[in-house]
């Protein structure tokens, strides 16, 4: 089984070419679906607030955001590895930029250290610090909003203020 992932053509090699983006951290490139490795972003039905306590949908704001950033632009993929949904994960870039260092200092995603073991933490303090994007206000992680919603099945309390980061 593992011979067989790693002669996956989804890792085969770089994936070059025009992104089409799905949320705030994955992209598809030539039919293959990649999910940004190391940063989590909001889902895409998810509600933040911000700095005036106002609900946006903060999830569709880092994709559209993205899909701005990107402009057309062809993104390099370097995959990693296959998550289990069997999305490539890869870092990706749009020119120079890695894509997810840039989600993160823009406020649009978090540094997800369980997996980038905190590669994208100084991007991350830099959003904090400055209140760009979700630090603006308040939301809850990514991560924590999709096990809310598992559990009980309501996207509105998972992103109530009892479970928002200030």
């Amino acid at each position: 089984m593992t011979l067989l992932s790693v002669w996956s053509p989804a890792l085969a090699g770089d994936l070059i070419g025009q992104a089409s983006i799905i949320d705030g951290d994955t992209l598809e490139i030539h039919g293959t679906r990649i999910r940004l490795w190391g940063i989590d972003a909001p889902e895409s039905s998810q509600l933040c607030r911000d700095e005036d306590s106002t609900l946006y949908r903060c999830g569709a704001k880092a994709a559209s955001d993205l899909d701005a950033f990107i402009a057309r632009r062809p993104v390099n993929c370097m995959p990693i590895s296959l998550d289990q949904y069997g999305r490539t994960v890869a870092t990706c870039s749009a020119g120079s930029t890695d894509l997810g260092e840039w989600l993160v200092r823009s406020g649009l995603a978090l540094d997800w250290r369980h997996f980038s073991k905190g590669r994208y933490e100084a991007a991350q303090r830099d959003a904090e610090r400055t209140g760009r994007g979700i630090w603006s206000g308040s939301y809850v992680a990514p991560w924590l909003y999709r096990a809310c919603t598992r559990a009980n099945g309501s996207p509105t309390s998972c992103s109530d203020d009892a479970n928002a980061h200030p």
